[in-house]
């Protein structure tokens, strides 16, 4: 069974950055990552609030720099592999991936992210990064003097939508329902606002364009009105998003949402275990953050990691 110093599972910026503080310290670090690295940032055409980038970067070239990085400084980055569980092993913890491959690790920092929730519908999948965002703070500059048409009817939804006014000419709230679930004071503002639209008991049922760019979603009435083929050139969809925590969810403290609660540092209730990142409890949710978050979790694993080892 190969021994690890420090155990990384997920690769994306959180995983990444922890990889790359660990292993800069010498730490023998693997990150295991289920697919590629990167994370959700790949998924971004361009990224332009990163620290150090005059004029951005393409949110798949900030990964691969991210991975390039971690990876001079002795990090190895095993894609495509899944762990399992996490069992308690003396003093370590060892890790099995669903590959059947075992591995002994000092202290293993979660890094697995969350995954916002989708509509499911058709064009979705064929717009995402073409039109379709779940994120506003990083894509909506693009949309300066265009319509926009936002899917959801809660805070996040709402904010997000006066955010998108920023930029767009018009911005269509979307909701199946016809009054809105944000806080009122939330509410309010929006309805000031004279670039907010919105779409009352409407569910979106296909998400149309030209085949390189959103042009219309198509719309359906919770209350039998015909169909609307409303014309907007982005779709902005916040209508939750889901941890990946289930690997760690009745082992250490999670919140009612599912998310991973952390100290200040990084540190779960489960002694050695770390998390950082969007799986955590952490309130803004953005590279920078997801990066910081890696940094103080990796920080805090070594510290653990020391303490153990001169213990024995």
């Amino acid at each position: 069974m190969e021994q690890v110093d420090i155990a990384v599972i997920g690769g994306g910026p959180a995983g990444l950055t922890a990889a790359l503080y660990a292993s800069r310290a010498r730490a023998k670090t693997v990150v295991f990552e289920k697919g590629l690295p990167g994370g959700q940032i790949v998924t971004t055409d361009h990224v332009e609030n990163y620290p150090g980038f005059p004029g951005g970067l393409a949110g798949a070239e900030l990964g691969a720099l991210m991975t390039k990085q971690a990876e001079e400084f002795g990090a190895v980055i095993r894609t495509f592999t899944e762990v399992e569980s996490i069992v308690p092993a003396d003093l370590d913890f060892t890790l099995r991936t669903t590959d059947g491959d075992e591995f002994l690790a000092r202290a293993v920092i979660v890094a697995t992210g969350a995954v916002p929730r989708k509509l499911g519908v058709p064009g979705e999948a064929e717009y995402t990064g073409r039109g379709v965002s779940w994120c506003a703070t990083c894509d909506g500059a693009f949309f300066r003097d265009k319509v926009v048409a936002v899917i959801g009817g809660g805070d996040a939804a709402v904010e997000e939508a006066l955010f998108l006014t920023k930029f767009a000419s018009k911005v269509h709230i979307v909701h199946r329902r016809d009054e809105l679930r944000a806080t009122k004071c939330i509410q309010e503002r929006a309805f000031a606002n004279d670039k907010i639209e919105p779409q009352w008991s409407r569910v979106v049922r296909e998400v149309r364009g030209d085949g390189s760019r959103v042009s219309s979603v198509l719309l359906e009435s919770t209350k039998g009105e015909p169909d609307l083929d409303l014309p907007v050139d982005g779709v902005f969809i916040f209508v939750g998003v889901h941890p990946v925590s289930e690997l760690v969810r009745t082992s250490v403290a999670c919140d009612d949402a599912g998310y991973v609660r952390t100290d200040h540092d990084g540190r779960t209730d489960w002694p050695g275990i770390f998390a950082a990142g969007d799986v955590t409890d952490s309130e803004l949710k953005q590279v920078i953050t997801a990066a910081a978050k890696g940094a103080s979790a990796a920080f805090e694993a070594l510290r653990y990691v020391d303490q153990k080892t001169c213990g024995i």
